[in-house]
């Protein structure tokens, strides 16, 4: 108890042990002492009554009244209130003036921001670019559905995945079509959501730029290589021996400038498509193929195996699936020393499947495989020079799993070798087609 408290404590003690006394006392020279010490309790009492009604009238008062002065308990008790309230105001003052800040700070972003209610998803606040970016108004949008407001987005999905659910990263805004929006949902409760909104309009536009640049740049490109080319195959080495070497090194960077113009092009087709033309695509045959390009590419320095576990085919673009399943085997040879060994495995995964590249190769450090599959991203310049990559593989498969909902998953150690996994979901397999239900169909016919 602090000091102050003490010491008006004990003065209303000794006060009211005065007061009784002196009424006892009163009481005994008057011939009847208990009548006189019972008033004087009862005026006590009475008197600590009004004291307390006082002290609820000063709390149910909205106005803010001074402490009486005093120095008894009752005067500690409303000095103690008064602190404790004035305390208080100070506290919802700063609150206030922070909340002021946070929301003047939230109104100036140029994204925007829409706070929701989890389990309804409905809208509490949003700052004024989500007028401009979203079509939202204020006040008729507050406490409404945003599922239904953002219409002809379908966002009620994706909105009930939660923690969940991926970045949206270019769909047309509600308000104006012609503007491209980012959209990212952060769960920062138990109970609300932020849901913010970026205005990318200007970077999708550079994006497809550089798609058309590299596209119109590779095709005008094609044609002076194929030339040179042809005219370097004519050129015999051993007509002129003394130029061997150089017509050899020359054939190796004509033959490396036209695989890069040719990956170029087959990654600028793969982004402007938004839909594949699906179709059955049978797994034991693209197996098949698989082990003849390993080993035509590895010339018998390594051991190339083949294990077909799900007895399952896949459901989407034959040819673009080989191309992904085709730059992970070659890049398994080639950065694979000679004596290892690389495993092709296509296994069940649950409802779907997975195909997995697996060598022995010198592995790739950690720091490196968050951008491992961007284009051109060289993890050692040296090594990929040597074996004669483009840099432009893995970005190829990365955009092919995209197209069939598939993603890349990548595991690796330095000095054991790595493993490459496409994982197909259960929209993209099918039981396996019979080899003979093709001939038995034939001849019914």
């Amino acid at each position: 108890m602090p000091p102050d408290t003490r010491a008006a404590w004990l003065r209303t003690l000794g006060h009211l042990a005065l007061v009784l006394a002196a009424a006892l006392a009163a009481g005994v020279l008057a011939g009847h002492p208990w009548p006189v010490l019972a008033a004087a309790a009862l005026g006590v009492l009475g008197w600590h009554y009004w004291k307390l009604h006082r002290l609820l009238r000063r709390l149910t008062a909205r106005r803010r009244l001074a402490p009486p002065a005093g120095h008894g308990v009752w005067s500690e008790l409303e000095r103690l209130l008064h602190r404790s309230q004035s305390e208080m105001r100070a506290r919802k003052r700063r609150l206030l003036g922070i909340l002021r800040a946070y929301r003047a700070a939230a109104a100036a972003l140029p994204d925007a921001v829409v706070v929701l209610e989890r389990n309804s998803q409905r809208a509490l606040w949003f700052n004024e670019a989500a007028e401009t970016l979203l079509g939202l108004r204020h006040p008729r949008d507050i406490g409404a559905p945003l599922g239904e407001r953002l219409q002809p987005l379908r966002l009620s999905p994706w909105l009930a995945a939660g923690r969940h659910a991926e970045p949206m990263l270019d769909v047309p805004s509600p308000a104006d079509p012609s503007l491209r929006l980012s959209l990212r949902l952060i769960p920062y409760s138990d109970e609300y959501w932020l849901l913010v909104a970026r205005d990318v309009t200007k970077l999708m536009r550079l994006e497809q730029m550089r798609r058309d640049f590299v596209a119109n740049v590779s095709h005008e490109l094609r044609t002076p290589l194929t030339v040179v080319h042809g005219y370097l195959d004519l050129l015999d080495p051993a007509e002129h021996p003394e130029w061997a070497q150089i017509l050899g090194e020359l054939q190796r960077q004509s033959a490396r400038m036209t695989q890069l113009v040719e990956d170029l092009l087959t990654l600028s087709r793969l982004e402007a498509q938004e839909r594949l033309q699906d179709e059955p695509v049978p797994m034991a045959p693209m197996l098949a193929t698989l082990r003849r390009e390993a080993e035509a590419l590895s010339q018998g320095r390594h051991t190339v195996a083949v294990e077909d576990q799900a007895a399952l085919d896949l459901w989407g673009s034959t040819r673009e699936l080989h191309s992904a399943f085709s730059n992970l085997v070659s890049n398994a040879v080639r950065y694979t020393p000679a004596g290892g060994a690389i495993t092709i495995r296509f296994a069940r995964e649950g409802e779907g499947a997975v195909l997995s590249v697996r060598d022995t190769g010198a592995g790739i450090p950690a720091a490196h495989l968050p951008r491992i599959t961007e284009r051109f991203y060289r993890v050692s310049t040296s090594r990929s020079r040597d074996s004669g990559g483009t840099g432009l593989g893995l970005a190829i498969v990365k955009h092919v799993l995209n197209l069939h909902q598939a993603r890349l998953e990548i595991e690796s150690e330095v000095g054991r070798g790595s493993v490459f996994s496409c994982h197909f979901g259960p929209e993209r397999v099918q039981p396996r087609a019979r080899p003979d239900a093709g001939r038995a169909e034939a001849a019914g016919t």
